[in-house]
């Protein structure tokens, strides 16, 4: 019997049930994969809170995993048993042994990306991959702000900043974890949840500001964000952490600052996007672009894994194994 933690109503780690369930069998355009390693991310726990709803509960949780493909559907032409397969984004379902997915979804690992990687990396490497080439163009010579540099996204997206040449300001709560995002690649780092962000990231640019800051903690860093981007910058929320991101008014975009809210998950709903991203995604893995595993959990301790993400007190990704 296969193991599967389903969120029964939305809420705290309480509502996350472990429950046994027999292998599904795939329909003609599906099919289903052993995980080997599944992700973990702040999705997740927006998920479960109802921050962003599912369709209905109960549901399992997770949009991101790895492993190896057992049965595929009458019409899949393109994958049999025995591929290694990840996958990112909708249908969320993770949280299971094993699971079914449309076969389009399904991402072919070369040979050197294990599944642990590939479970740590996919879904934050599509959202890299969104920020830095289709929110904002990164080139040579971009300044960017990056908050938490040491968690699993912050070490991608840091990682494929400096790779597309970018210099690459990093904030992290600890000197343990400056240490940790120095070895992504980050140029200058802004350490403890005290600083004075806005005037450290003047200084480190001349008073110019960054060219694009980007935003995952909301509560009350996004206006402190905004205040770092220089005239005819971008501010890019895409997550709150923190908390709920209090109203934002136009004054605070003066003098001449945009303001973007993308969502990865409406981003990979786009099946062109989604097969763009993961060509991507293969190349960047193959240049050791990835984000390091901080920790693993055991499939049926979730729960301990959301207690930990949440509270802060973790670096890099952390894993679900089955």
């Amino acid at each position: 019997m296969d193991i599967a933690v389903t969120l029964t109503a939305t809420g705290g780690i309480d509502q996350l049930q472990v429950s046994q369930r027999a292998p599904q069998s795939p329909g003609p355009k599906e099919i289903r994969i052993r995980h080997e390693a599944i992700g973990v991310n702040f999705l997740d726990i927006y998920h479960r809170k109802g921050i962003y709803p599912l369709p209905a509960y109960p549901h399992v949780l997770g949009a991101e995993g790895a492993g190896i493909v057992e049965a595929v559907g009458s019409e899949v032409a393109l994958l049999v048993p025995g591929d290694r397969v990840a996958y990112a984004g909708a249908p969320v379902g993770a949280y299971s042994s094993t699971r079914l997915l449309p076969a389009e979804r399904a991402i072919r690992l070369p040979a050197g990306i294990g599944s642990r990687t590939a479970a740590a990396s996919t879904l934050k490497g599509m959202t890299a991959y969104m920020l830095l080439n289709r929110v904002y163009a990164v080139k040579p010579g971009t300044a960017i702000l990056v908050h938490a540099a040491a968690g699993g996204l912050g070490a991608i997206l840091v990682r494929w900043a400096k790779h597309l040449g970018a210099t690459v300001i990093g904030t992290v709560s600890s000197e343990e974890k400056a240490a940790l995002a120095r070895t992504h690649g980050a140029d200058h780092l802004i350490v403890g949840r005290d600083a004075d962000l806005v005037r450290e990231v003047m200084e480190l640019t001349g008073g110019r500001g960054v060219d694009v800051g980007y935003d995952g903690i909301g509560g009350a860093m996004l206006a402190k964000t905004i205040q770092c981007i220089r005239p005819f910058g971008t501010a890019v929320s895409f997550g709150q952490a923190a908390g709920p991101i209090p109203p934002v008014s136009l004054d605070q975009l003066r003098p001449n600052r945009a303001l973007a809210h993308p969502s990865i998950m409406a981003a990979t709903g786009d099946q062109a996007f989604y097969v763009e991203a993961a060509a991507a995604l293969i190349d960047a893995f193959r240049l050791n672009i990835t984000a390091a595993v901080g920790g693993e959990f055991a499939l049926n301790d979730a729960a301990v894994a959301h207690t930990e993400l949440e509270a802060g007190r973790t670096t890099g990704s952390l894993l679900l194994i089955p």
